[in-house]
């Protein structure tokens, strides 16, 4: 079976500000001398593992990456309900308990400091929160509640014994795609199985200003806008790129291949169809991928990021039909020159050539 997939993908945006910098403006980067919308990593990842594509299909399977572990414990503590009921956003208390404050909230801190250093106790929430997001399990999640409702129980701290909470096994397929991190517990870290490059537009492009008013609805005394403000903006059809590594991903899936092919097969749909959430409702920059070349094969990955070093930004140029063309050209020189081709399969919307799913299923068996 071969060792590593590869996705390339050209997503076309109308105006958007899809992914933002300190300041408010669309990222960018220079690639090839000229200037870029980019769009980081982190936020693709985020926008696929937390939109419905992936959800649905690997529910149960996802985890939770969160600061907050040690006072959803604590609400489940204090409130007598169920840890889980909790997580699920229920605050109203529940049944009474006998548990005051002070032991709920040492309880509470010895489970969230199993995930990770916590904030200086400051005697507010803030005191229960891990310093930096833990990415955790259902497994883990449900061995936690397991020991809050026995805490619950005995009114007790957790032996040490107890705290044995973080799994290799059962794990999530968001974590052993996307890897984790635990300063605190390096043993318990997982490598990324999957790589994904910022997405930048194959063209050069120059972000563009919007000036916008808002009226008061019941102002009518006065002419003019109640409010005035300027929001950045930028277009363009932008390539990414995916490299996943198989055999990692099935073991840190425990050697679960079905599970493997449904986490491959997950990402390559949401890589496709979901996009950044980044001012969705000002721009409803919503967009499903017009092309995506997969690849299968044991040779060391590469981009073809190549491709676009020199922008597409000729006047009158169908710039998705000549980036489909510079990928397959560039393609078949590394092909070339490098031997040990791996084998490929692609759609083209524009042409209505090949289909989604059959890519999905190509790069999942």
């Amino acid at each position: 079976m071969s060792k590593f997939r590869q996705l390339h993908i050209l997503t076309s945006y109308a105006a958007a500000n899809l992914n933002r910098d300190d300041l408010g403006r669309p990222k960018t980067v220079t690639v090839g001398n000229t200037l870029r919308l980019r769009v980081s990593s982190q936020s693709l990842k985020r926008a696929w593992r937390a939109g419905p594509v992936f959800q649905q299909a690997l529910a149960g399977r996802v985890g939770t990456r969160t600061k907050e572990l040690g006072e959803n414990v604590f609400l489940a503590l204090t409130m007598g309900r169920p840890l889980n009921e909790v997580l699920a956003g229920s605050k109203e208390p529940g049944t009474l308990v006998a548990l005051k404050d002070k032991p709920a909230r040492a309880i509470a801190q010895k489970i969230a400091g199993v995930f990770g250093a916590l904030k200086k106790d400051d005697g507010t929430m803030s005191g229960l929160h891990i310093e930096q997001l833990a990415h955790v399990s259902p497994a883990e999640i449900a061995a936690v509640a397991e020991l809050t409702e026995t805490c619950r129980a005995s009114g007790k701290e957790p032996e040490s014994e107890e705290l044995e909470l973080l799994r290799r096994e059962n794990m999530a397929a968001d974590i052993a795609l996307f890897g984790r991190m635990l300063a605190a517990k390096r043993s318990f870290g997982i490598e990324a199985a999957a790589q994904v490059a910022h997405a930048f537009t194959v063209h050069s492009v120059a972000v563009e200003d919007d000036f916008f008013t808002a009226v008061d609805d019941l102002n009518r005394d006065e002419s003019g806008a109640g409010h005035m403000g300027v929001a950045e903006f930028g277009a363009g059809l932008f390539y990414t790129y995916i490299c996943v590594d198989h055999d990692l991903l099935l073991e840190n899936l425990g050697g679960d291949a079905a599970l493997t092919a449904k986490a491959i097969a997950a990402l390559c749909r949401s890589a496709c169809t979901v996009s950044p959430t980044g001012k969705q409702n000002s721009f409803a920059s919503r967009a499903y991928a017009s092309y995506c070349l997969a690849e299968k094969g044991d040779a060391q990955p590469r981009s073809l990021s190549a491709a676009f070093l020199k922008g597409l930004d000729k006047p009158g140029t169908n710039i998705l039909e000549k980036a489909v063309e510079r990928l397959t050209e560039t393609k078949q020189g590394f092909d070339a020159v490098y031997g040990d081709a791996p084998v490929s399969l692609s759609f083209n919307a524009a042409k209505r050539e090949g289909n989604l799913d059959a890519v999905c299923a190509f790069v999942a068996e």
